[in-house]
């Protein structure tokens, strides 16, 4: 079991245990292949070749050219390069659906303090985009769209090769979020048509801090950080060449498991779901009638307060998240959940990962059960 203690992890969309052979993969450049990939001698050579390498196996997984690949520190920093970078070297309109990460809308935000107008874009109840409101804003002056392929907290995927069409049609940029999606559901930068696509390793058994930016040829982008010139002078800053050794084998063995993985985490998945729909009266899972990531599951209970029901669940040794859709308690509502029109007073993500198991969701579905009622009674 990946975790040293007993707890029982659920939480795969915040973070996921690094996959075994990543570390061994990454081992060798924390340790004697230190070089730096900027200096010209050989142990300077020998970094530059690994980083490349890696750069190709992260364009091939995404089907793109090893040169649309800028690696970054996060998937927030690729976001914030897509959104920021691209209002900088284009101006014109920028506008993102209601329910993107944090990183894209506040990338927005800071955008819109500099001058751009900014739209945003409504969802549906099961949070997928409003594509009449799409057509509407792209008739103005609209040149990028942020539209993320999966939802963190939800889980509803977008239709984002169909949105991606409409961009092309009006003449505007396609950035498209997927750090939720890659690794879980097929993704590739020409299935999509995008122009700006966002990953980060440590969403599929990955290093946290690093994360890619698919950058399409021709697409415009001023840089965030200034400095040595490196990534094509799009990212300055020594390059974290074992990050990038381990985003491009995580990406590889995330690729290659996806379909088979898909498929056994749906149904544990789907087994949680309907436990949980028959054991709590009420209960809702969110996104339903969209289609949704493999792996997550959201839930809106009525009449029991999130913070209340996690933290019974952490003292059960079971990590999970919250989201909320009202003000009550310390949790702040989740925009995502307000843009639908959730109405909840707890809701609750599980997210399963590759080390995840049926005993450990039959485990998860008994202290769900314990606690829900163990609440329901103190607030009775």
């Amino acid at each position: 079991h990946p975790m040293t203690d007993d707890t029982l992890y659920l939480d795969h969309a915040a973070t996921t245990p690094v996959r075994p052979e990543v570390r061994d993969a990454m081992e060798p450049f924390l340790a004697d292949r230190f070089g730096n990939p900027s200096s010209s001698h050989g142990p300077g050579r020998a970094a530059r070749a690994a980083l490349e390498t890696a750069r190709e196996r992260v364009a091939a997984a995404l089907g793109a050219e090893p040169d649309e690949i800028v690696f970054t520190g996060s998937g927030t920093e690729a976001d914030n390069l897509a959104v920021l970078g691209h209002w900088r070297a284009r101006g014109g309109g920028v506008a993102v659906s209601a329910i993107e990460h944090s990183a894209v809308r506040r990338a927005a935000a800071s955008a819109a303090r500099e001058g751009a107008p900014v739209a945003t874009l409504a969802v549906d109840e099961a949070g997928r985009l409003d594509l009449d409101a799409l057509t509407e804003t792209l008739q103005g002056d609209t040149r990028l769209v942020s539209v993320m392929a999966a939802n963190n907290e939800v889980g509803t995927i977008q239709p984002v090769a169909e949105i991606a069409a409409w961009c092309r049609e009006h003449g505007a940029t396609f950035h498209t979020d997927a750090v939720q999606a890659v690794g879980h559901v097929p993704v590739s930068v020409a299935g999509i048509g995008c122009d700006l696509l966002a990953v980060s390793a440590h969403k599929f058994g990955g290093p946290k801090g690093v994360g890619a930016l698919y950058v399409r040829r021709g697409t415009e982008l001023a840089p965030l950080l200034h400095g040595g010139g490196q990534e094509r002078g799009l990212r300055a800053g020594t390059s974290n060449v074992a990050g990038a050794v381990g985003l491009a084998t995580a990406l590889d063995a995330a690729v290659a498991e996806q379909a088979a993985e898909a498929r056994r985490l749906r149904a544990l998945r789907d087994r949680l779901e309907s436990a949980l729909t028959g054991s709590v009266e009420g209960l809702v899972v969110n996104g339903t009638g969209a289609e949704r990531l493999p792996h997550v599951l959201s839930v809106a209970i009525p009449d029991l307060d999130s913070d209340v029901l996690l933290a019974s669940m952490d003292l059960a040794g079971l990590a999970v998240s919250s989201g909320s859709a009202c003000h009550s308690g310390a949790s702040a509502p989740s925009h995502v959940l307000l843009a639908m029109g959730v109405e909840a007073d707890a809701v609750l993500r599980f997210s399963l990962g590759w080390p995840t198991t049926e005993a450990e969701i039959d485990r998860a579905i008994a202290v769900f059960r314990e606690v829900a009622e163990r609440a329901r009674g103190v607030q009775a």
